[in-house]
């Protein structure tokens, strides 16, 4: 058991960010029902693009996520040299994910070190030099000293370890804590957006595979000001409000929404399809002559809600064209009693 630690970060538990924990927990709660493992697996595979994308764009990387799929599957891609060493670091990083601890110091100097190999000299060691926060050309906040950096840091992890705060809210306290100590001498922001997600990943491991990244990347704006108006009231309230609000939105995007307003119709066309199959067998047995009152009651309603999909969807006219169900179009059946 650890002890518990003397330094306490300033916040205040508000209305909103229970509510808001209350929402994520349900919804969390939600897809971890209806997420199977093999489908959680592809989920965390294309999120974890969006993550890096989102996460390096923050930092104005211009790579798009297409381009870091790429250098994924290690092709060459045409772009700034510096770009394409941030997005490889970004992927070794998240390949060493699973093996981080977050309470544990020397895996986060790690992380930095692979993070930013090859694009400063002191990947993996704290900073030894002053440092202000920058959004654009304006400074919104002056660091702690250089020499303050290492005894901040371990009471920050001493707390970590030894707080019972709910994880959702004490990975964003750590997040925005870790950005007003600005350790590194760059890589801050990268790094405490991944650190947040490792806090998560370890409460429930789907949250490994929520690209929040890609959300922040689009409220750039709110993210910093939420940093701002932290600081400015000493009390991580505002800050803790703010990810929690990515958070929900990032998970209830990620979670499958199925239109209940599905017609007998197209129930019995999902309920029909085994594997992949072409108009003519599932004509045959549906018992329907009519292609037209087919296509036009059955297969482009399904279609339209995405509860199935084209086999060669850019031919949509082909002979060869056959049909399948998509994730929402099972989930439906699971729900009403079918499949």
């Amino acid at each position: 058991m650890s002890q518990k630690s003397s330094y306490q970060p300033p916040y205040t538990i508000t209305p909103e960010i229970l509510n808001r924990v209350a929402a994520i927990s349900e919804a969390v709660g939600r897809l971890t029902v209806l997420t199977d493992q093999a489908r959680a697996l592809r989920l965390r595979g294309i999120n974890r693009i969006r993550t890096i994308h989102g996460s390096l764009a923050i930092e104005g990387n211009s790579l798009s996520e297409a381009q870091i799929t790429a250098i994924l599957e290690g092709k060459h891609v045409i772009a700034p040299p510096r770009e394409v060493q941030e997005v490889k670091n970004a992927l070794a990083a998240y390949d060493r994910f699973e093996t981080w601890k977050p309470e544990t110091e020397k895996d986060l100097l790690e992380a930095h070190r692979i993070l930013m190999s090859g694009l400063i000299d002191a990947a993996g060691l704290y900073r030894r030099r002053g440092v202000g926060v920058m959004a654009g050309q304006q400074v919104i906040h002056m660091a702690p000293p250089a020499d303050r950096v290492p005894h901040l840091m371990a009471d920050l992890f001493d707390w970590l370890a030894a707080t019972d705060a709910h994880p959702l809210i004490a990975s964003s306290i750590f997040h925005y804590e870790f950005e007003f100590i600005h350790p590194f001498a760059d890589g801050n922001g990268r790094m405490g957006r991944l650190w947040q997600s490792l806090i998560l990943a370890r409460c429930n491991p789907l949250f490994a595979g929520i690209p929040v990244e890609s959300l922040i990347f689009e409220h750039q704006a709110e993210y910093y000001h939420a940093i701002q108006e932290s600081t400015r009231q000493t009390d991580s309230a505002p800050f803790i409000a703010f990810m929690l609000r990515m958070i929900l939105d990032t998970v209830t995007v990620s979670t499958p929404q199925v239109n209940p307003q599905v017609t007998p119709q197209v129930g019995e066309l999902l309920a029909a399809i085994q594997g992949e199959m072409g108009r003519e067998a599932l004509q045959f047995i549906l018992g329907l002559s009519d292609r037209k009152s087919f296509r036009e009651r059955y297969l482009k309603p399904a279609l339209a809600d995405s509860l199935i999909e084209m086999t060669i969807p850019d031919k949509p006219n082909s002979r060869l064209q056959k049909y399948r169900l998509t994730d929402k179009g099972r989930q439906w059946l699971e729900q009403h009693g079918g499949g």
